[in-house]
């Protein structure tokens, strides 16, 4: 059982964060918004989005992103930060029970999420996670927090 935040000092092994990546690229939504793994320790990730008109709000005065990508981001960084407690991150499976985000401003910039595992137990699993992007004084500025919780397949099974 993984309870609470970690430190950054379990960390996972590069190869587990190469086979992530290769997930996200060969996934049709993930690879589209250019998504990247900056950071992956055991019940912790961190990763990128970068700006693009294509994620846009239509008609938005100040160019922000539309929302579904920061909720987007809260639901694919919370899974993956809980499969990292797996005893093989690369298997079993989990299904998000609920999501809940909370837009604290608009995103105008690249947009970086880093979600970490509140409580996992056999078959429950908690994360709460913060979305930021450079605001237009320059500043890294929370866009939006969330908080989920999965059921977890640690076996593949149901």
């Amino acid at each position: 059982m993984h309870d609470g935040p970690t430190d950054g000092s379990d960390p996972i092994d590069a190869a587990h964060v190469d086979l992530l990546q290769a997930f996200i690229e060969s996934h049709g939504f993930l690879s589209w918004l250019d998504l990247t793994v900056e950071e992956l320790d055991r019940g912790r990730i961190v990763m990128s989005v970068p700006y693009d008109e294509k994620l846009v709000n239509p008609g938005s005065p100040v160019g922000s992103i539309h929302g579904g990508i920061a909720a987007t981001l809260v639901d694919t960084a919370s899974g993956f930060a809980l499969r990292s407690t797996f005893d093989d991150p690369t298997t079993g499976s989990l299904a998000t029970t609920d999501l809940n985000v909370t837009y604290l401003r608009p995103a105008t910039n690249d947009l970086l999420v880093e979600a970490e595992v509140l409580r996992t137990g056999g078959s429950m699993g908690f994360t709460d996670t913060l979305v930021s992007s450079v605001a237009p004084d320059g500043d890294q500025k929370d866009v939006a927090v969330g908080r989920t919780s999965y059921r977890l397949f640690r076996d593949g099974g149901e």
